[in-house]
């Protein structure tokens, strides 16, 4: 399983990742009695619509499933950034709810006790509660931020550090801790809440709907895998790359088995943003899945970053409303196969598109 990823389109997130738990058979690489502890992303106290933090509807499937399958002693466990408190997240994000219904504890991590542990000279202080986990699930965004470029399952066990920590992290360049710490502490599986993600922020705010579940048993294939979702390189990520030199894992290549399950599926679309209306101005949309647009509005952001959009004379149409028709723009996804130019794939990825428009000089 470490070097395939398993990606589920749609919306139905309690549904689609039970499916794909299954399709792993979860139950059976987790011994038995374990304490299994649950990472999502609460970073802010925002809901999962506005693009930041973890859906509380993904948890809530795997703990179903875990629950189904005897597994009893579970936790949840985070610690938000330092401008916020983890207890306020856990009210505001669901999970407070969830806790109850489910009868799984929270753990606060900002109010934990925490020890040092070193690798290559470098000492990092983690909580005490990560030495009571067996096994540890980890549920990233699929979002950028403004920092980074990118914030995945690398990134997000930085909830697993004491305050104090995470301030000394930016100290370091953050990079280099980020991967550090992925050495010392072992994610053993990543769930990626690709449903509605940001384009720049990890605190949110402009949410982009990408309609997706990914998940993998390493964090650095996941997260090269999720750079390229949103038009970056796992070059372009300092500690991809780092942790990737340091045995955590293994980049996302030509040679990684995706399975995709639900590919051509219908989906209501969110109220966009400003921002993502700014981007949408480059669009002319007909039956778009969420997914493939979203995938167009990502490689759009990257663009500006980069001081190209300006430079872009070119209209792209994308969505199923365009299947068997030719238009001189160009066609995003397979559903435009017969455009005089189209960027393959469905969905393809930001940097798929990105990488299409150096080729035929469109930026």
């Amino acid at each position: 399983m470490l070097n395939k990823l398993y990606v589920s389109y749609g919306q139905k997130a309690e549904q689609m990742v039970r499916e794909l738990l299954e399709k792993i058979n979860l139950a059976s690489l987790i011994p038995a009695g374990s304490c299994i502890g649950l990472k999502p992303n609460l970073v802010v106290a925002r809901p999962s619509e506005e693009g930041a933090t973890t859906s509380p509807e993904l948890v809530e499937g795997v703990i179903k499933y875990l629950q189904d399958h005897g597994f009893q002693q579970i936790v949840i466990a985070e610690g938000s950034w330092v401008g916020d408190r983890t207890t306020r997240a856990f009210e505001v994000c669901g999970y407070t709810d969830l806790s109850t219904r489910y009868g799984v504890k929270l753990i606060d991590l900002q109010r934990d006790s925490y020890h040092s542990r070193s690798f290559n000279d470098l000492s990092l202080n983690i909580c005490d509660t990560m030495n009571d986990i067996d096994y540890l699930i980890n549920f990233p965004v699929l979002k950028g931020h403004c920092q980074t470029k990118i914030t995945g399952a690398l990134k997000n066990l930085k909830g697993c550090i004491p305050d104090t920590e995470k301030r000394r992290f930016h100290t370091m360049g953050l990079h280099q801790p980020i991967a550090y710490l992925n050495k010392l502490l072992k994610t053993d599986l990543v769930v990626v809440d690709g449903l509605i993600g940001d384009l720049d922020f990890e605190e949110g705010g402009n949410p982009v709907q990408m309609d997706r579940i990914i998940l993998g048993a390493d964090p650095v294939l996941v997260d090269s895998y999720h750079a390229e979702l949103l038009g970056y390189a796992a070059e372009d990520i300092p500690y991809i790359i780092i942790a990737s030199e340091l045995g955590v894992g293994r980049l996302f290549d030509d040679t990684t088995i995706v399975e995709e399950f639900n590919v051509k599926h219908s989906t209501t679309r969110i109220k966009p943003t400003r921002a993502v209306e700014y981007y949408a101005r480059y669009v002319k949309e007909k039956e778009a899945c969420s997914a493939c647009y979203g995938s167009l509005i990502h490689a759009l952001a990257r663009l500006e970053n980069q001081n190209s959009l300006k430079n872009l004379h070119e209209t792209f149409r994308i969505g199923q409303g365009y299947k068997g028709k030719i238009f001189d723009d160009i066609g995003v996804g397979n559903c435009c196969k017969d455009f005089y130019k189209y960027v393959v794939g469905c969905p393809p990825s930001a940097k798929n598109i990105m990488d299409y428009l150096k080729n035929i000089g469109g930026n």
